[in-house]
């Protein structure tokens, strides 16, 4: 049988790497199954009974569950969230203050997707003046959206934003309101409504995680193949001895 000769340096890099394939795949799978639980939730409470506005505080995870709003819109403090795709077509999402008349408590309503084709054209959108009778489920993100640039602070309204956090609006607004987005279901103050229960699907994580895996795979099977074919005549840095330095 052959002897084993791996090098110091192939040694070096695949300790270098694998622990961090390894790593990368178990972590694809960890948000696999995180994905999964979040997805069951989801299906549980959107059978559930709608809670109403002031109970919202109270619950200690209220993603997902539907709620009864009665009020009116702040059609003077809107939030167009940018960089939103449907079908292709760039766009925006529209979220605005709503003022829940029963608890007295401020909620930001995120009323669905508008087109947006041509960025010198302000988004077109109406507000209703009455008070109005609105269903939504709570959206609580499940991580912090990754920003290349932060948002510039203030400006004029709307303001166009690409990460919604409800918390500093209120904090800007000087208000006590809720502290998670609710999305609008369908009815006559949403437009277009069809988001995701999350980005990304389960499957998806898992597509990556074997991919991991697979790397870490083909590295342990190189490393053992170049180990036992090695030219026995190289040094153990890899390279051939010249005949010169035999003599």
């Amino acid at each position: 049988m052959k002897p084993f000769r791996p090098g110091l340096v192939p040694t070096l890099v695949v300790l270098a790497l694998l622990p961090g394939l390894i790593a990368l795949g178990c972590w694809q799978l960890d948000r696999a199954e995180q994905r999964r639980a979040l997805m069951a939730t989801y299906s549980e409470r959107q059978l559930a009974a709608p809670v109403m506005a002031a109970q919202l505080p109270q619950l200690a995870d209220p993603a997902f569950y539907p709620v009864h709003l009665y009020g009116r819109f702040d059609s003077q403090h809107s939030l167009l969230l940018d960089n939103q795709m449907r079908d292709g077509k760039a766009g925006v999402e529209l979220l605005q203050p709503f003022h829940d008349q029963a608890s007295g408590q401020w909620l930001l309503v995120n009323r669905g997707w508008l087109p947006w084709p041509d960025r010198r054209v302000p988004v077109q959108f109406a507000t209703p003046e009455a008070a109005v009778a609105l269903e939504a489920s709570v959206y609580v993100a499940p991580g912090k959206a990754f920003q290349l640039h932060p948002d510039p602070p203030g400006g004029p309204w709307p303001h166009l934003l690409t990460v919604i956090d409800a918390a500093s609006l209120w904090q800007q607004l000087g208000r006590d309101g809720f502290g998670h987005e609710l999305r609008l279901q369908a009815g006559p103050a949403s437009y277009r409504l069809d988001w995701p229960v999350v980005a990304m699907g389960p499957e998806k994580h898992v597509g990556y995680a074997t991919q991991w895996f697979a790397l870490a795979t083909t590295l342990v099977l190189l490393y053992l193949y170049f180990g036992w074919h090695r030219h026995p005549k190289e040094n153990r840095h890899g390279h051939r001895r010249h005949p010169a330095e035999r003599a």
